[in-house]
């Protein structure tokens, strides 16, 4: 210990180096007791504190420090003042209280200042070389300054011995493996041996100390271990601390290395591969290629002023976002949608009428009335200059060329064409679109129908209209209001796009099998062409034209190879084809065409010849065969009816059985309309029976049946009534009406005869079954004058306005006969 005859802590020229005559308290450095040495190298036994924070000082360390705190700079000044330029570092006990003398630890680092690095008005940055530790016996604060009197706590001098020498072996073997883990350490640790050894463990133990990451609390505490052996065994426990977490750290490291090092592989591969081909000019970056692509897109599209604002901004957009961003693809695709649909993008209308028509007559036979109107529609176009705010609705049964109706107007007006269904729809969102906020978010049908059409005048076939249906989702029917509405369809807003796209230029073509299911306010929109059907003559024509040939190419058969006769081709049509379209007969002649081919790939070398006698062994039995109906039978009389399908006969029989009372019963699956008609009817006849020669306690004594046969098909219509009534009277009389007689109208009780719909359709059933008398209601006179001529041959029709006009007809006294027309030679 150094005892000091002089201790005055004055202010003293540095430049100055006086000496101080010492002796020293236990052996000396020399085998000298005493001596002089100059006044900067002594310790004094007051220094300037300095509070430090979060980890202590240690001995003989040299690192920078920086005071802007006012007493700190004072205590800097001081020591500066002092030849010996010292001062004290104490660690603080908690660094989230404020400075004051009981939050500073008794033990701490005397460190000299060496340089002065930079010095203003606010800081002070400067050089310190840690000397030894001290312990704090008395502490004074001057105005802020904190000033203490210490005891310094040299180390002693050790006799090096196994046990010191194996510890720092250890520490020494330690470090070694921390230098393995973290080469961050072999600098500092190459700088330490180069200036000490093994024979100082005190100065070992503290530059491993200061080594490791341990908390500020740990390292005071081996701070103030005056006793190396207590010393060495903390520093000890803390570098093992420290090779613990240093393992574990390499580990997470080497984990997450391990699942990253593919990604950034193929992450380097790509951006190298894309770094060559940029420079080899082969391929440009990704979102600079879409950009690209869009402005391109942009400078053949004419955009609404609305459309245009909301593209630039999502390119600007576009270009600020990173590939990596989950809106980028949001905006890729929306951008994508914009610019690829034909703004201002038109086909050049055709309004050549006789190609118009060639075409209609090339695709389609018979139809002369809706060819007409078609041609009519192209004609208003040509004087116009255009045919936009035409929506067209073809109504007809099944199979009799909608579709490939509307095709033919598109190839006559040389517009492309696009077709989709709208039946079992239940969705508004697929009329309208769905926002861009959900995921997987399109544009509705239209604006796909758009794209896919490419251009802004295309032709629309909207199929199966009437059945649209309407779920939780929404109501598309109501959806189709605004699109089919010329009012308000050119600035029609899809929910993706959420910008106005002309739709106005579209002609939109619906197809239904049935008005009844299409809401009202849609119906009003649509312009109405009914398709009725097709008589044996026109399905023959159309068979020999394009359904023959069809199949037979169909079937890999060249044309000879298969003959259908004419006499089978009408009973194929007669026996397994009566509907009023096209669709089964087709597939009729498509299995005849498969019989043949499996005989010619079976080994067959001459023509296949179908006669009407060889349709059962390629088709089975016939599925229509004559009715007894039409045939002399009490109470059976032929109705005729409209049905989704066309038009229908609907035999109708009556039976009496004697009972005791009287009694009435319907059969058959009759609704609610048909009930109530026979009902009518039964009062009717019950009212006149002394009119047509019947006992008038007739209904007295009989329990009457009367029966719709194909009782499970479901029937009804207001069409039934004068049928019923001549069924019962034919039953009473025992009398049957007149052969091939089919009828309609519906009866009031006071015997009117009341108009109905489908003149047309209900014709050609009548056609298609074979009969050739029929009574219409007076009302409908008119609408079997517009039928064409090919209809009204060969048909004996009387108009009715009163039953009594009925029954004169039915039962052999013919009123208002209209005298057929001649056939056609």
């Amino acid at each position: 210990m150094l005892r000091f005859h002089e201790n005055n802590y004055g202010s003293l020229n540095m430049s100055e180096q006086p000496t101080i005559d010492v002796e020293y308290n236990g052996k000396p450095d020399s085998e000298e007791s005493g001596g002089l040495v100059l006044a900067s190298e002594v310790l004094p036994p007051s220094l300037p504190i300095i509070p430090i924070k979060p980890r202590p000082a240690f001995p003989n360390l040299l690192f920078p420090m920086a005071v802007s705190d006012p007493h700190q700079k004072t205590a800097v000044q001081r020591a500066l003042e002092n030849p010996s330029h010292a001062l004290g570092l104490v660690l603080v006990r908690d660094p989230s209280r404020p400075d004051g003398l009981e939050n500073l630890h008794r033990v701490g680092v005397v460190g000299k200042v060496v340089k002065v690095i930079h010095q203003d008005e606010e800081n002070i940055h400067f050089l310190v070389n840690t000397l030894e530790r001290f312990s704090i016996e008395e502490v004074t604060d001057l105005s802020g300054a904190y000033f203490a009197r210490v005891r310094y706590e040299y180390a002693p001098e050790l006799s090096v011995n196994e046990e010191l020498k194996a510890y720092s072996m250890a520490v020494l073997s330690t470090l070694k493996e921390l230098v393995q883990i973290n080469p961050l350490y072999t600098e500092e640790i190459k700088l330490f041996l180069s200036r000490s050894s093994l024979d100082d463990p005190g100065r070992l133990a503290d530059f491993a100390a200061n080594l490791t990451s341990a908390d500020g609390q740990e390292l005071q505490q081996v701070l103030e271990a005056l006793d190396v052996r207590k010393r060495i065994d903390l520093v000890l426990i803390l570098l093992k601390k420290e090779l613990e977490v240093s393992r574990l750290q390499t580990k997470i490291t080497k984990q997450i290395e391990e699942k990253i090092s593919e990604q950034q592989r193929e992450f380097f591969l790509r951006e190298q591969l894309k770094a060559i081909k940029k420079e080899l000019g082969l391929e440009k970056e990704g979102k600079t290629a879409e950009i690209e692509k869009f402005e391109e897109r942009l400078k053949k599209l004419t955009l609404n002023p609305e459309a245009s604002r909301a593209v630039t901004e999502e390119v600007e957009k576009f270009r600020l976002l990173e590939p990596s961003s989950p809106e980028y693809h949001v905006t890729r695709n929306y951008l994508d949608w914009l610019t690829v649909l034909p703004w201002g993008s038109f086909s050049k209308d055709s309004y050549n009428l006789d190609k118009a028509r060639r075409i209609l007559d090339r695709d389609h036979h018979g139809l002369s009335d809706v060819k007409d109107r078609i041609v009519e529609f192209i004609a208003v176009g040509k004087l116009k200059g255009n045919i936009s705010g035409s929506i067209l609705c073809l109504v007809g049964p099944p199979g009799v060329g909608k579709t490939s109706i509307g095709r033919s107007i598109a190839d006559a007006l040389g517009r492309s064409f696009y077709r989709f269904s709208l039946g079992g729809m239940r969705d508004e969102a697929e009329i309208k679109g769905h926002r861009r906020t959900y995921i997987g978010a399109m544009p509705g049908k239209f604006i796909q129908a758009m794209k896919s059409a490419a251009t802004a005048n295309p032709v629309l076939m909207l199929d199966e209209i009437d059945k649209v249906g309407a779920s939780f989702q929404g109501d598309p029917a109501s959806a189709l209001l605004e699109v089919l509405d010329p009012e308000q369809n050119a600035t029609f807003r899809d929910h993706y796009l959420d910008v106005p796209f002309d739709l106005s230029n579209v002609l939109f073509i619906a197809t239904a099998n049935q008005l009844d299911t299409i809401p009202a306010p849609l119906l009003d929109r649509m312009e109405i062409i009914r398709l009725s059907g097709y008589v044996l003559e026109e399905k023959m024509e159309i068979a020999k034209r394009y359904l023959i040939p069809k199949a037979t190419k169909n079937a890999g058969l060249k044309p000879g190879q298969v003959t259908i006769k004419k006499e089978a081709l009408a009973a194929l049509i007669d026996g397994w084809a009566r509907e009023a379209g096209v669709r089964n007969l087709e597939n009729r002649i498509k299995r005849l065409m498969r019989k043949a081919a499996l005989e010619f790939a079976s080994g067959r070398t001459e023509p296949v010849v179908i006669g009407k006698k060889d349709l059962a062994g390629y088709l089975g039995q016939p599925v229509f065969v004559t009715e007894e109906i039409f045939q002399n039978v009490a109470g059976v009389v032929t109705g005729l009816a409209w049905t989704s399908m066309g038009g229908a006969t609907l035999p109708i029989e009556a039976a009496a059985m004697p009972s005791k009372g009287k009694g009435f019963r319907q059969t058959g699956q009759l609704g609610n309309v048909m009930v109530e008609s026979s009902e009518i009817a039964y009062s009717f006849v019950m009212a006149h029976l002394k009119e047509y020669g019947v006992a008038e306690d007739f209904f007295d004594t009989h329990f009457v049946h009367l029966h719709v046969p194909a009782g499970a098909t479901p029937k009804d219509g207001p069409s039934a009534g004068v049928t019923m009534a001549t069924a019962l009277i034919s039953m009473m009389r025992g009398k049957p009406v007149r052969a091939k007689l089919g009828m309609t109208g519906e009866l009031t009780l006071t015997g009117r005869v009341l108009p109905i719909g489908g003149v047309k359709e209900k014709t050609i059933a009548a056609r298609r079954a074979g009969l050739n008398v029929l009574i219409f209601p007076e009302a409908n006179r008119k609408d079997f004058a517009e039928l064409p001529d090919y209809l009204q041959e060969g048909i004996e029709v009387h108009f009715a306005s009163e039953y009594q006009d009925v029954y004169k007809v039915a039962f052999g006294e013919p009123v208002q006969k209209v005298k057929a027309k001649p056939k056609a030679a």
